[in-house]
């Protein structure tokens, strides 16, 4: 691949295109399932996390430069939007950003593309804060 291919490459693409975006997105909600530091954005979930797997799974898809599932879906994500619902404030922002990062980890998101997917992570999860600290 030339320097100029890897360069342009999406995020999506870089990460191994739907089925790593897919076990991205099911590693983290195991972990947010089973590892009790996570039991603050867990709660905020429903029971069955089926729903919720499949939308992030969808937005992501998209978010990253691939299909855009989510929006052919249902629309524009309108992100702080659908979550001004549920209090969200440092620890929830923190608690969420931890278990994507384990989940990059596990899912073998090479270090430089998880760093870089961590700064932007960051700031959509800082964006969503609806809860004064």
């Amino acid at each position: 691949m030339s320097e100029l291919q890897q360069t342009t490459a999406t995020p999506y693409e870089q990460l191994g295109g739907d089925a790593v975006v897919r076990r991205l997105v099911d590693g983290f909600y195991d972990l947010m399932d089973t590892v009790p530091e996570y039991y603050g954005i867990r709660k905020l979930h429903p029971e069955n996390l089926a729903g919720s797997r499949d939308k992030l799974y969808m937005f992501l898809s998209g978010w990253l430069g691939g299909p855009g599932l989510y929006a052919e879906k249902f629309g524009h994500p309108m992100l702080r939007a659908r979550h001004l619902p549920f209090a969200i404030g440092i620890a929830e922002r923190d608690a969420w950003l931890a278990c994507m990062l384990q989940a990059m980890e596990d899912s073998g998101v090479e270090e430089k593309l998880r760093k870089n997917l961590l700064k932007t992570f960051y700031g959509t999860a800082d964006w969503m804060r609806n809860r004064p600290e």
